[in-house]
């Protein structure tokens, strides 16, 4: 069934100015925090240097795809899901892939058993389900507790860094409770910790994602950040990185694949208008995109994601993945709603990357001295 594009300007009511920055203020608060004195924002050099690393709570290969292309070497990983797992493994073949809960993952113990190099580096993304402001927040969700799980991989293995990221609402869950127990827990293994939050626009990702950024060493070295590389007027509009892809015409090989619609329920999509939800009880999803601006938070909810700025469709997987930052040679096993549901989870690759560069010259000073 061919289905029918729109004329923006005619047919789309422009009610809603797009946010940008939804946790500036705290993410300036931040900033300015005063008795951190290990946290820094460095401009950085995109010159990749081989590092080893360990990334527990992989889902499909976010943050291991963008450390890759700073020059980092993924040694082990461990994933729960069957199927995001099977994409990790589809992409990075040489990495010891570990699907299985984290609680059985014993890291010496596998370090040991593949005869692994020294690891420089452990980052993770605990579920973050119960810190997401997106939906209703529930604080005694036991994944909120998986990061005491990413402690112990740390203490165990030892690398020289840590970066673990996660949503900002865990910086004020339980009034910030949850981050003064992950700090107080870093420093009972002897890192100094330091937390920021870097939106995911500012590095070139056409996507409004800001993410919190906890980075750790033991070594007393500062905890480097990326500095912002655009300003909010410089951010990647969404048509940067989907406008050459088939309008309506599927690619299954690259995941170029969405949810079939029926005509009516395209002419209910014809009136939403930029900004606003098709359904009231997803406020938070179904929305159409705006034209000229980066996209918003990508995630998957039942097999739709936020409908096209110019289309009478929701996005496509590979155009999520896009807006995420995959390239096109990255694919997701599973089907289309699976897929979906991995690059809406996943950390945006390209912010990843930038994370890399900021470590490496700090990760030189310790291999140099």
């Amino acid at each position: 069934m061919k289905q029918l594009s729109l004329l923006p300007e005619l047919e789309i009511k422009k009610k809603k100015q797009a946010k940008l920055g939804r946790y500036e203020r705290l993410q300036r608060e931040l900033e300015n925090v005063q008795d951190d004195f290990h946290k820094i924002f460095i401009d950085i050099e995109e010159k990749p240097a081989q590092y080893n690393f360990v990334d527990v709570f992989s889902g499909a290969g976010g943050m291991s795809q963008g450390l890759f292309k700073a020059g980092f070497k993924p040694i082990v990983s461990v994933e729960i899901n069957e199927i995001a797992s099977a994409s990790y493994q589809r992409n990075f073949p040489n990495c010891f892939h570990i699907c299985d809960d984290i609680h059985n993952f014993n890291p010496l113990d596998t370090l040991k058993k593949i005869n692994a190099p020294e690891i420089h580096l452990v980052v993770g993304g605990p579920p973050c389900q119960g810190f997401s402001v997106a939906g209703k927040r529930k604080e005694n969700d036991p994944r909120n507790f998986l990061f005491q799980e990413f402690i112990r991989v740390v203490a165990e293995v030892n690398p020289w860094y840590v970066v673990m990221e996660n949503v900002p609402g865990i910086l004020t869950m339980k009034k910030g409770a949850i981050t003064d127990k992950i700090f107080q827990s870093f420093d009972e293994i002897g890192y100094r910790v330091s937390v920021a939050i870097l939106e995911t626009a500012a590095f070139g990702v056409p996507q409004i994602r800001p993410r919190a950024i906890f980075v750790a060493n033991r070594f007393g070295q500062e905890n480097p950040y990326p500095k912002a590389q655009l300003l909010p007027h410089e951010y990647k509009p969404i048509e940067s990185v989907i406008s050459d892809l088939p309008e309506y015409e599927p690619i299954p090989e690259i995941n170029h694949q969405w949810t079939r619609h029926s005509a009516e329920y395209m002419e209910r999509l014809s009136k939403v208008g930029y900004g606003e939800s098709l359904y009231d009880t997803y406020a938070d999803a179904f929305k159409r995109q705006y034209p000229g601006k980066p996209s918003m938070t990508i995630k998957e909810n039942h097999g739709g994601t936020h409908i096209h700025p110019y289309l009478n469709r929701v996005i496509s997987a590979r155009e999520m993945a896009r807006l995420q930052s995959f390239p096109d040679s990255f694919i997701f096993e599973g089907t289309m709603k699976k897929a979906m549901w991995q690059i809406g989870n996943a950390v945006p690759p390209r912010l990843a990357e930038c994370i890399g560069y900021a470590l490496i010259p700090y990760l030189n000073k310790i291999k140099n001295e």
